[in-house]
């Protein structure tokens, strides 16, 4: 009974499979990272006796906008596919007659047969096709559970110290490597694999990078109150330093990055306003300016005086006679200005008049400042003729001896031609 129960099961249910499939996978919800693609079989189905996790040669499987398909063989991926469209299985080591040549598909369907009857009738292997959601997975909330150190630098009043902030916000992620994610991730689940399974794991992950990217961000000047403006390079400092398990283990990374709100500890509040105020101080015009304020909010307390007005005036007096005076911070604000060296002069340049030795140094002189060569004779102008007398001479007769010029010397008109006369052969001009 048993070699006849396995001989039925064997050839029932390799007839069975002798079905071309077609899967397909519906909207992937938001909260489903991997789905296993589901056989179609509706009431005009003929096919509804075929085994489970068996893909005939010749099945059809889609694949839609935003997702990525792999076929899973004996627990190995064999297709990988993230482009939308139809991808056609002819690989698959189950024949069916209704694919390629028959008479070849009736011989391995008989082999098939064979097969499964040494496994009592089952299908000796697993085939399965699995589709993960691509698109960016969002509303994963995050909070500081207690407050973490950032460092605010202000390089205006010399300010570096660390203080304690809080935050909260949401971010986003996306499978960026479905083979990495199945292999070291989902795995080969029954139907499917809920990003609850993961939420936890990446966001204690995240909290515990969220210090050093922080730490990234104030290196750059940013100020802590101004984090909202700067989300994109949050979440760069979070792929990089998250890179390793995320990206490189998993597949994933992260997407966007948003924080809701961002606030420092009362204390350190407090803190940062006293330096910074205390340092806007060393100025001394500021310094006098606020003791201007100070003593005239003290001379409109001194006269509302319960005890009199003169009391009041006479502590004012007290104030200015142990130094508290705005006009000695303003004086010397004013000695701090004249004691500030001043400006120094341009360098002479070649444009400015100046002209550039071989040595290199700039010099408006006759002689080189730091070599002391004299500065070159001007190149004579393009008019210029020489004299027998060795003068270069621009004129009709030469300025040391006056000779007259050479009338056979050739001379450049001011439209461009050379010529030997006393006019021009080309616009009719004189010769100068």
């Amino acid at each position: 009974m048993g070699l006849f129960r396995a001989a039925r099961g064997a050839v029932g249910g390799v007839m069975a499979d002798q079905w071309k499939d077609f899967f397909y996978c519906e909207a992937i919800p938001a909260d489903i990272l991997v789905t296993k693609g589901q056989r179609r079989v509706d009431a005009r189905s003929a096919n509804r006796k075929g085994t489970d996790n068996i893909i005939v040669s010749g099945s059809v499987i889609a694949v839609a906008d935003g997702q990525a398909m792999i076929i899973v063989d004996q627990g190995q991926i064999v297709e990988f596919c993230a482009e939308p469209g139809e991808f056609v299985y002819d690989d698959s080591t189950e024949p069916s007659i209704f694919n390629g040549p028959l008479g070849e598909g009736v011989i391995n369907t008989f082999r098939n047969i064979g097969k499964r009857f040494t496994f009592g009738g089952q299908p000796g292997k697993d085939q399965r096709v699995y589709y993960f959601n691509l698109k960016e997975i969002t509303e994963n909330k995050y909070g500081t559970p207690s407050p973490i150190p950032f460092r605010v630098v202000d390089n205006n009043i010399g300010l570096d110290i660390d203080i304690s902030i809080r935050c909260n916000g949401k971010y986003s992620y996306k499978i960026t490597d479905p083979l990495l994610f199945y292999t070291n991730v989902s795995g080969n689940v029954a139907q499917d694999y809920n990003r609850a399974q993961l939420d936890g794991q990446l966001k204690s992950e995240l909290l515990g990078k969220l210090q050093p990217a922080f730490a990234r961000i104030s290196a750059m000047g940013i100020r802590y109150s101004a984090l909202p403006g700067h989300t994109t390079d949050i979440a760069d400092a979070l792929n990089t330093l998250l890179s390793e398990r995320w990206s490189a283990l998993r597949g994933i990374s992260i997407a966007s990055f948003s924080v809701k709100s961002i606030s420092a500890l009362p204390e350190d509040e407090q803190m940062l306003k006293e330096l910074q105020r205390n340092a806007v101080m060393r100025n001394a015009d500021m310094a006098g300016a606020t003791l201007v304020s100070a003593q005239a909010d003290a001379m409109r307390s001194a006269a509302e005086n319960t005890g009199g007005a003169m009391m009041g005036f006479m502590g004012m007096n007290a104030a200015a006679g142990a130094g508290a005076n705005a006009s000695n911070f303003f004086q010397m604000a004013q000695q701090q200005q004249a004691q500030q060296p001043a400006a120094p002069a341009p360098a002479p340049s070649a444009a400015a008049g100046g002209w550039n030795c071989t040595c290199g140094a700039t010099n408006t002189g006759r002689f080189c400042q730091e070599c002391g060569t004299a500065q070159p004779a001007p190149p004579p102008p393009a008019d210029a003729w020489a004299c027998s007398c060795g003068t270069q001479n621009t004129g009709r007769f030469c300025q040391e001896c006056g000779t007259g010029r050479p009338v056979s010397a050739n001379w450049n008109c001011t439209c461009g031609a050379e010529n030997t006369g006393r006019f021009c052969m080309e616009c009719g001009t004189p010769r100068a």
